[in-house]
């Protein structure tokens, strides 16, 4: 008797992944308008990203919506899935609608209530070595402490801070899983983008006053605010 080959075994895993959320809100016209000035400013930005489009800000007699999908895909922006909208809407009848993949977070609702949030307890990755350009590390548990530099082309996302004791010329974005609270801080700032929380701020925005000094980042409202640390 002939005895048949062994066959590989196959594996499956679960996976966890990191989306830019884009939220438009009316009138539409002019959020494309700021939109392709934010590209200006950081034309890399969404170079491999996975984007979610939410609609919570947008109703089905918003007027331009029936261009809205059009527009981002013709800007290049690969939007991942589609969420807090309704594929019957009639102004939207004519996209590719694809649902936006299911995550072990919701979406914030538009008016948090303080104690339905969930509560969050963060860890501390520590990375030696300093991240060379087309590097990445993403790490929503908790916060990252990098003992050497970001270089420029390299990103750092964090659930929480980030803290770079080496240079930071790269891209950072703190605060990735709704944390308003997170910081940025770093030894020598250039960074080409600095986020918090879904505000970020490009190299162009920085005040030079900031630049090549140690700094940290912070959100107050809805603004990026930078401070020189005390040496």
């Amino acid at each position: 008797m002939i005895t048949p080959p062994s066959l590989p075994h196959i594996r499956i895993s679960g996976r966890s992944f990191l989306a830019i959320t884009l939220t438009p809100e009316p009138p539409l016209k002019e959020w494309l308008i700021a939109l392709d000035e934010q590209i200006a400013r950081s034309t890399s930005f969404f170079t491999n990203k996975s984007v979610i489009l939410d609609l919570s800000l947008v109703k089905t007699d918003t007027p331009d919506l029936a261009n809205l999908l059009p527009a981002l895909r013709a800007r290049h922006i690969p939007i991942l899935g589609i969420e807090n909208g309704n594929r019957h809407w009639s102004a939207v009848a004519k996209w590719d609608w694809v649902d936006a993949p299911i995550t072990n977070r919701t979406a914030s609702p538009i008016t948090p209530i303080q104690d339905e949030t969930p509560a969050f307890t963060p860890s501390t990755l520590f990375v030696e070595e300093t991240l060379r350009s087309g590097q990445q590390i993403i790490y929503p548990e908790g916060d990252i402490v990098l003992f050497g530099s970001i270089s420029s082309g390299a990103e750092v996302s964090a659930g929480g801070s980030v803290h770079v004791y080496g240079a930071l010329r790269g891209r950072v974005i703190a605060g990735i899983g709704g944390h308003a609270n997170a910081r940025i801080i770093t030894h020598c700032l250039d960074a080409e983008l600095v986020a918090i929380d879904g505000f970020y701020t490009t190299s162009e925005e920085i005040d030079p006053l900031f630049l090549g000094k140690a700094a940290q980042v912070l959100l107050i409202g809805e603004t990026l605010t930078f401070r020189l640390l005390k040496t």
